[in-house]
């Protein structure tokens, strides 16, 4: 699919992965409407990104905030040809602590937010996809998940968001196979330790020492070169119903 021209709108596209692939789809001539709870990340950033970008404060898990945020973009920019879903949390717990068992509250928040709010934006998105008219491949729609390698190489502690994450990866092939049939995509990236607000609280020597992990390239991934990626899934026709790892070939161990 040809970027230029098109709409898009990216969950959790305030910052990190979400903010630098908002950059990458306006530089490439689209519009994008950012959904984030981060309001004044958010506006900042759709302010600098300029005409072509706006947004709207939004719970990828509530289902009326994401209808609202999908009606917008329809409204403002005509159709929706984008979606990517970056919006996700983390929030370490083993499964029996020094306290007790570990609280399901915080468990079933972390599936709330990553594992349903994905699903939540994506069927909002596909139903207003599945309306344009097709390209020449009949093509009219492409969906970007995120997942983690956290999916396959869950540490202690990752019970919760290696499940939210494992389940993203597991409903990528159903989904691209519900909606091939009105040819939409849907593809999910899996990225390994990216220099995102995740790891923004960590000293520089910590986030060095886990960049010293990856095989190769030795660092962090930079969020440009999921962004990067997310592009050349849109463009590439035959990408679909795959996850992919972006993790300079790294594998994580137990801790």
């Amino acid at each position: 699919m040809e970027i230029s021209g098109k709409a898009a709108v990216v969950s959790g596209g305030a910052s990190g992965l979400g903010a630098a692939t908002a950059r990458m789809i306006v530089d490439a001539g689209a519009h994008v409407v950012i959904l984030d709870v981060k309001e004044e990340a958010g506006h900042k950033l759709a302010s600098e990104l300029g005409h072509a970008a706006r947004f709207v404060r939004a719970d990828a898990s509530d289902a009326a905030e994401v209808e609202h945020a999908i009606d917008f973009a329809t409204k403002t920019f005509g159709e929706l040809h984008v979606c990517v879903n970056c919006a996700g949390i983390a929030d370490a717990q083993r499964i029996v602590g020094k306290d007790g068992p570990a609280d399901l509250a915080r468990f079933a928040k972390v599936i709330r937010v990553n594992l349903i709010g994905t699903f939540n934006v994506a069927r909002l998105a596909a139903w207003i996809m599945a309306r344009n008219a097709p390209n020449p491949d009949g093509e009219r729609g492409v969906i970007i998940n995120t997942a983690s390698i956290a999916a396959f190489d869950g540490q202690i502690g990752q019970a919760a968001y290696s499940a939210s994450k494992g389940g993203i990866a597991g409903m990528t092939l159903p989904l691209a196979r519900d909606l091939a049939g009105v040819g939409i995509r849907v593809v999910t990236i899996a990225p390994g330790l990216f220099d995102t607000p995740l790891l923004a609280a960590f000293p520089e020597d910590v986030k060095a020492a886990l960049g010293a992990m990856v095989p190769f390239p030795k660092r962090l991934g930079k969020p440009a070169e999921y962004a990067l990626l997310a592009k050349q899934i849109i463009e590439n026709p035959m990408l679909n119903g795959e996850v992919i790892r972006l993790d300079g070939a790294v594998r994580m161990a137990p801790k």
